[in-house]
């Protein structure tokens, strides 16, 4: 089920049908003006938004910006962890980034169970990562495996974008593709903490590697052994594997 229909089905039961009183005339062109002719009076009125809103959704009325503040006023009379997540995704889809982020961050604050804040902190890291912001969305993605240990798609986003940062980081060729080896390691502990991505984790992890130094790369730089740190917003180490 999608955080729509999820969202939704916590504020009311859509039913099967329209109401006999609106009938075929039932549509978006219908519909919209007809909660917006009573919106100002009735947005104070909980049960009524829940109506309009559940209605518009049941006929796929999303895209109207009356739709929208219908969900807004909702969430305003009763703030809710799914409703913030709800009015996130929206945002998103409307190209408003900024008020995405104030949504899925206010979802974090209100959700009381760690699978589900979990799951707000890992979009709260994508949006970020999308962004090009890898410290802020790292530290979303660390959160989501500090209330869920089992979500190693965080590991394989900070796999990511430790990758993608690779010519960014380090003091020469070496220590840039050096950077590889940290991104397969937390590929790694993707598949070591969830199984059924195993599999990806394992080619991924096999992919990172096959981009960091080779055994004739380390014995002809006499860097075996060497850890090396990355002073760029990754800032952790790795430790050169020993050759012979």
């Amino acid at each position: 089920m999608s955080n729509s229909q999820i969202y939704l089905s916590n504020y009311n039961k859509i039913k099967g049908s329209i109401n006999a009183k609106l009938g075929q005339r039932a549509d978006c062109d219908n519909l919209i003006p007809l909660y917006q002719k009573d919106f100002e009076n009735k947005k104070g009125d909980i049960e009524w938004l829940k109506n309009a809103a559940a209605r518009l959704y049941g006929k796929e009325c999303t895209d109207s910006p009356l739709f929208v503040k219908l969900v807004e006023a909702q969430h305003n009379l009763e703030p809710s962890a799914k409703s913030a997540l709800y009015l996130g995704k929206l945002a998103e889809e409307r190209g408003e980034s900024n008020k995405a982020l104030q949504y899925y961050n206010q979802s974090a604050e209100l959700e009381t169970n760690p699978s589900d804040k979990a799951r707000v902190y890992y979009v709260l890291g994508n949006s970020y990562k999308n962004k090009g912001q890898y410290s802020t969305a790292r530290s979303f993605y660390r959160k989501a495996l500090n209330n869920k240990a089992s979500m190693g798609a965080a590991y394989l986003q900070i796999a990511a974008m430790y990758a993608a940062s690779a010519n960014d980081c380090g003091n020469d060729s070496f220590e840039k593709r050096a950077v590889y080896w940290l991104a397969a390691d937390y590929a790694e502990r993707a598949g070591s903490v969830n199984a059924s991505l195993k599999k990806d984790a394992q080619n991924a992890a096999a992919s990172y590697r096959a981009r960091a130094p080779q055994r004739q790369d380390i014995f002809t730089s006499g860097r075996g052994g060497e850890t090396i740190s990355f002073s760029c917003w990754i800032g952790e180490s790795v430790r050169v594997p020993e050759v012979k």
